[in-house]
């Protein structure tokens, strides 16, 4: 496994591609909010600690796509781990999307979860149009094929719809046109005008929405049309998440750092920081800027699907593993993404490859790892959530068996004093609950950042993360190891540890004789704390 931050350690080429599926339904209305229980834990945590004691927490954490398969599933998601509700904003209309929301957020403020709100912008990509409402159409193996990006009112046959006008720019007969990186392949054979006729070489389903690559001699024909990476419909979305108060925001086919950082200063006019930015690595261009992308994101989700219509297959894993590497070298969360359990749309029980894929993924210490079709669209949304959550447990117990001292190397990020303070403290703090054993690690913080520094060490004891910021206590739900909860905070960490231990003693969580380590940000109650950094490590006894 590499341990530099450097991005040139990333061992991509350029070659040939592999497959992949997607995925409204009503629900309830949205019934009066109840308050909030302050420093309440989730209740699947809490059922999880009472069950398995504190080292048999989940550390990895869970993201399901919500579709249609699952709307009416959705408590029953909540209950089986799901920490994260992705919506996709490339599908369903808007009355849709917002009633699944208010849902979530039902869920959180009635029933006593703690789910995130993350919503997918659709970004600008290629794609074939809907099929005149069929699902899917099927390319016989020989059979002669319009693309052409003319509109109709009606399905022609043997016609596919592509949503650019220019997307025929820069191809050649001969070349190979690709769908949703290999669901289908063609032969160019004939160029006329704008429109391309291509006759089916490899067989397979044209999925609506699915996404086109053209391929020369093996390689990818890379172009770049000058396609903002927001459209309008983006920013609609965006306007959309944010009235129905998303707490991330995954930004589709980032080319650059800049297109993270004009949403992020866009948010930051409207005060909307909280607002966490995922990039999704799924192009060539995010590959040759990652580092700078991870850099200026607040968190990576690896989108294996749409990453492996543009490298060949055998890259994938190489890839992954660097990028898993880089984002906990960088300090920011990471979610693998796309086909973890493909069949399980179809089939009640994954393949032993698949469960060794999301094994491995664990592993690699990923933060997350993600359902899209098999719950989006899947037949069985529960059981595949179960797989994810049962394959997440078993690796981390063999990971914390296989190196129970072992910490992992660090790279050194911060540059200002108070920075690297906060760096050292949370760095010597995961190296003492490893050598002491200790039960918890308790972590009294505003915004979540001492938390997301303990996350990254990944040190063997659950970290529970106290704040009195509901959206911090939402933002670090994608914090590998990390269990959130809100309650006041006081200037005194004293008065500040006891009543987390009277609250969590109530709740049956802790017990005599337990012991804590607690890293403290900040005692206002020192002189010293208004003109300079105090952090401090303790190690408690409970009474």
């Amino acid at each position: 496994m590499a341990t530099s931050a450097n991005a040139s350690a990333l061992p991509y080429l350029v070659a040939a591609p592999a497959a992949r599926r997607r995925g409204g339904h009503r629900i309830r209305a949205l019934s009066a909010p109840a308050p909030v229980v302050e420093g309440a834990m989730d209740v699947v945590s809490e059922a999880e600690l009472r069950e398995k004691g504190f080292m048999g927490l989940r550390k990895t954490k869970l993201v399901c796509t919500v579709g249609p398969a699952c709307v009416e599933a959705l408590p029953a998601l909540a209950r089986g781990g799901m920490g994260v509700a992705r919506v996709n904003l490339c599908h369903g209309g808007r009355e849709w999307h917002r009633d699944v929301m208010r849902e979530v957020r039902r869920l959180n403020e009635e029933e006593g979860f703690c789910v995130s709100l993350m919503v997918d912008t659709e970004g600008s990509q290629l794609l074939v149009a809907d099929h005149g409402g069929a699902a899917s159409v099927k390319a016989e193996d020989g059979s002669e094929w319009l693309f052409t990006s003319k509109r109709t009112d009606e399905a022609h046959p043997f016609t596919m719809h592509v949503n650019f006008d220019k997307f025929s720019e820069g191809i050649l007969v001969g070349d190979e046109l690709v769908i949703d990186g290999g669901m289908a392949t063609f032969e160019v054979t004939e160029k006329v005008g704008n429109d391309l006729r291509c006759k089916c070489t490899d067989p397979g389903l044209l999925l609506p929405r699915a996404k086109l690559s053209f391929w020369r001699n093996g390689k990818l024909v890379e172009r770049n049309f000058g396609l903002p990476t927001l459209s309008a419909k983006d920013w609609a979305d965006i306007e959309f998440g944010i009235s129905e108060g998303v707490d991330c925001i995954a930004l589709s086919f980032v080319k650059d750092a800049n297109d993270i950082k004009y949403l992020k200063t866009y948010l930051s006019r409207k005060s909307l920081e909280h607002i966490k930015i995922f990039a999704k690595v799924e192009s060539l261009e995010s590959l040759k800027n990652l580092k700078d992308i991870i850099e200026a994101s607040d968190g990576v989700m690896v989108a294996r699907g749409d990453l492996g219509v543009q490298i060949p297959l055998e890259q994938i894993p190489a890839i992954q593993e660097a990028i898993v590497e880089l984002c906990r070298q960088l300090n920011k969360p990471v979610i693998v993404a796309s086909q973890l359990l493909e069949s399980m749309v179809e089939y009640p029980t994954p393949t032993r490859a698949e469960v060794a894929d999301v094994s491995e993924a664990v592993r690699q210490y990923a933060d997350a790892v993600m359902l899209s079709a098999e719950s989006a669209i899947g037949a069985y949304p529960q059981k595949a959530l179960a797989v994810l959550r049962a394959a997440s447990e078993r690796m981390e117990s063999w990971s914390r068996e296989e190196s129970m001292q072992k910490l992992l190397p660090q790279h050194q990020l911060a540059i200002a004093l108070p920075d690297r303070i906060s760096e050292q403290i949370c760095t010597s703090a995961a190296e003492m609950a490893n050598n002491l054993a200790v039960d918890a690690i308790f972590v009294y913080t505003n915004y979540g950042h001492m938390a997301s520094l303990l996350s990254r060490n990944r040190p063997n004891p659950p970290i529970f993360a106290f704040t009195d910021n509901a959206n911090s206590r939402k933002s670090m739900n994608l914090y590998w190891g990390v269990i959130p909860l809100q309650l006041p905070l006081s200037d005194s960490m004293e008065d500040n540890f006891k009543r987390t231990i009277k609250l969590m003693k109530s709740k049956g969580s802790v017990k005599s004789g337990d012991t804590v380590l607690v890293v403290a940000d900040s005692d206002l109650n020192r002189p010293c704390a208004a003109t300079s950094v105090f952090q401090s490590i303790q190690v408690r006894i409970v009474d």
